[in-house]
């Protein structure tokens, strides 16, 4: 897809964002994750993980970011744990343990990128990155991969 394509899709999600309906604000949270990259989504992506209408937003939108497993997913759901309230956090967690509560090596790998952003410029987004490797650390993934000795 084209830049012009990408910037088309980010705008056409963010204004599915701004619905009143919590379906349509999980799908677009689910969407604009694939755009986690584009600088255009981040502020749209922190909106729905911090969604104050409903939970369910907070948790499709998270799971998305997080099942990425890459630094700019990690790297917004950090920034939203920072601020988010009782309830957001709760659901967070929940998706935290959902995306990486199965295999070792990928709750491995998104410590490491935690761990890296704990030095981010950006003060939210360092201080929700020691929030979320502290949750990743406290999880025993179902599956370990075998390893050679």
């Amino acid at each position: 897809m084209s830049n012009g394509g990408r910037r088309a899709a980010v705008a056409a999600l963010i204004g599915l964002a701004g619905s009143p309906d919590h379906r349509d604000r999980a799908d677009a949270g689910r969407g604009l994750a694939s755009f986690a990259e584009m600088p255009e989504a981040r502020e749209p992506l922190l909106g729905l993980v911090l969604d104050a209408g409903d939970t369910f937003v907070t948790r499709m939108t998270a799971q998305a970011l997080l099942r990425r497993q890459d630094s700019a997913g990690l790297a917004v759901v950090a920034s939203a744990l920072a601020t988010a309230d009782l309830d957001q956090v709760d659901w967070i967690h929940t998706a935290v343990l959902d995306v990486f509560g199965v295999i070792d090596r990928e709750r491995d790998a998104a410590v490491r990128k935690c761990e890296a952003l704990e030095r981010d410029a950006d003060e939210r987004t360092r201080h929700g990155a020691s929030q979320l490797t502290a949750v990743l650390t406290e999880i025993t993934p179902l599956l370990h991969a075998t390893r050679n000795h």
